[in-house]
């Protein structure tokens, strides 16, 4: 896979489960190992839960030659974003390297996105919300530049309709690409992308002592090897990694159903690691850092131990009870006689991926749609004006190039407003786009605000009529994602889209 990855040198690093003793003597730095594949997910989204726990920062430095680092270019951000929203991507891949996983996966692949969740975390840190994406999503792949490892670029062309996994390691595509692809789909562009591997998982739920688990019936499947009783038990090791690899014992046997138990399953082992046994048991947590950090593998953004640091602390801020799991909605791909793949739905794809845009938690909907009604309620009362009637001037102030021009194409197009303009960029950029009007058209100003989900803030009335033929202004900034993309997102969840509480235990069906 192209993309230049580095191993920091870990300075007295050792392979014992234990911190050396004061006093002892350091042993010299052992070469870099082979660097493994990256192939799960669990064990990401575990360290960064568990590392902002007390005491746990005195082992980053220890740790820090354990990351492997991608370059990903001008893709996502540089450093951890500690005043805002953050999205990480965690992917885990199909390649089939690292010792005792030889038997799986598929044998000849160069490791493609497998498993991927969407990991949002809210501004204020209160909530976060975890979407799964599925691997057989048919999308379309953009192009992307990679880092060769001579340091040089490479631009790996596109697709218009392929499956989302091959995102990653197709043609050479690197994780900026898998990145890009979720901005194409979503609107929303990751800050940072976190890769591991299938030892993960084995190594990790050993250290913590097994996760617990619960089935709605006994499980025993040959092709996994998975046997487990009904109710509950406690999966650790190659249990735990069948459990989270088969497709036959539950549901329609599909990786739609395999993804609600990988969910139950993460939620339970972040149970598990928040827990005070945990948290208290040094061993534990050196275990734990010692695991996640082998089989870690990052961008260069937040490539070294201090940073992991930071990005932890940031996430560990978010009860657990308000951390939500949900799968990106998707129906039946209607191209295929026989559907294998499926595509996003468009009923509730786009208003779900607009609340992530947006920032609003799938746990406190009840407080925030209170709020978010009586606020839109208010702006939205009384009459719209008929699209025609509409008169905008459009300008960009925002991040997304000739987005003033495909908000004209968009709202002349498909909304019937054939009186807005395209204006061109702004005199500045803005974060939160506005739109200004005059006391005399607030009916047009209503009309627009329902068509783009223009959130209360965004409105900006004068205090003078307006004269003549002048047009409203509508000023884009940093929220606006493209066109057709509402600017604020619905206060609740859409109607279909099931949830899962990490702090909550469910059995597996």
């Amino acid at each position: 896979m192209p993309g230049q990855r580095s191993r920091r040198s870990a300075q007295g690093a050792r392979a014992a489960a234990e911190p050396p003793a004061p006093g002892r003597r350091k042993r010299k730095p052992r070469k870099s190992r082979k660097k493994k594949a990256l192939l799960w997910t669990g064990g990401v989204m575990a360290f960064v839960v568990v590392a902002g726990s007390v005491g746990a920062y005195i082992l980053y430095e220890r740790f820090n030659g354990n990351i492997d680092t991608v370059d990903v270019g001008n893709v996502g951000s540089k450093g951890v974003v500690s005043d805002g929203p953050m999205n990480i991507l965690i992917i885990g891949t199909d390649k089939r390297t690292g010792k005792g996983n030889e038997g799986y996966g598929d044998k000849g692949s160069t490791g493609h996105a497998d498993t991927n969740i969407l990991f949002h975390v809210s501004e204020d840190r209160t909530n976060a919300t975890a979407m799964s994406i599925p691997r057989d999503l048919m999308t379309t792949i953009p192009d992307c530049e990679t880092k060769q490892p001579d340091g040089s670029t490479k631009v790996i062309p596109g697709a218009a309709k392929a499956r989302f996994n091959t995102s990653l390691g197709q043609e050479g595509r690197d994780p900026g690409c898998t990145m890009r692809t979720v901005e194409e789909i979503t609107g929303i562009q990751p800050d940072h992308f976190m890769m591991v591997d299938f030892n993960a998982v084995k190594e990790l739920t050993t250290a913590v002592g097994g996760v617990n688990v619960c089935m709605a019936k006994p499980i025993d499947d040959p092709k996994s090897h998975l046997k487990l009783p009904q109710g509950e038990s406690k999966v650790q090791g190659e249990t735990a990694l069948a459990l989270l690899r088969t497709r036959d014992s539950f549901g329609n046997r599909s990786d739609l159903d395999r993804i609600k138990v990988q969910q139950q399953f993460l939620g339970s082992m972040i149970r598990e690691m928040k827990s005070s046994d945990t948290l208290t048991n040094p061993k534990k947590l050196f275990k734990l850092a010692d695991a996640a950090t082998k089989a870690l593998t990052v961008d260069t953004g937040i490539g070294d131990a201090k940073k992991l640091m930071t990005l932890a602390q940031e996430i560990s801020k978010v009860n657990t009870e308000n951390i939500t799991f949900v799968t990106m909605p998707v129906k039946d791909n209607p191209d295929e006689p026989k559907p294998v793949t499926v595509v996003v739905h468009p009923q509730q794809g786009d208003p779900l991926f607009a609340m992530m845009r947006s920032d609003t938690s799938l746990t406190e909907v009840k407080q925030k749609e209170k709020a978010a009604k009586s606020k839109q309620a208010a702006l939205l009362k009384g009459p719209k004006a008929a699209p025609e009637d509409v008169r905008v001037d459009v300008l960009n102030g925002g991040d997304i190039s000739g987005g003033a021009g495909a908000t004209v194409t968009w709202l002349q197009n498909e909304q019937g407003v054939l009186k807005s303009t395209n204006k061109a960029n702004a005199p500045e950029k803005i974060k939160k786009t506005t739109l200004e009007y005059a006391p005399n058209q607030a009916d047009q100003a209503r009309a627009l605000a329902e068509m783009m989900g223009l959130p209360a803030a965004a409105m900006k009335q004068g205090t003078a009529d307006a004269e003549g033929l002048e047009a409203m202004v509508l000023t884009l900034g940093a929220d606006f994602k493209g066109a057709g993309q509402l600017i604020t997102g619905p206060a609740k969840a859409p109607e279909g889209v099931e949830q899962a509480s990490a702090d909550k235990a469910v059995c597996a069906k």
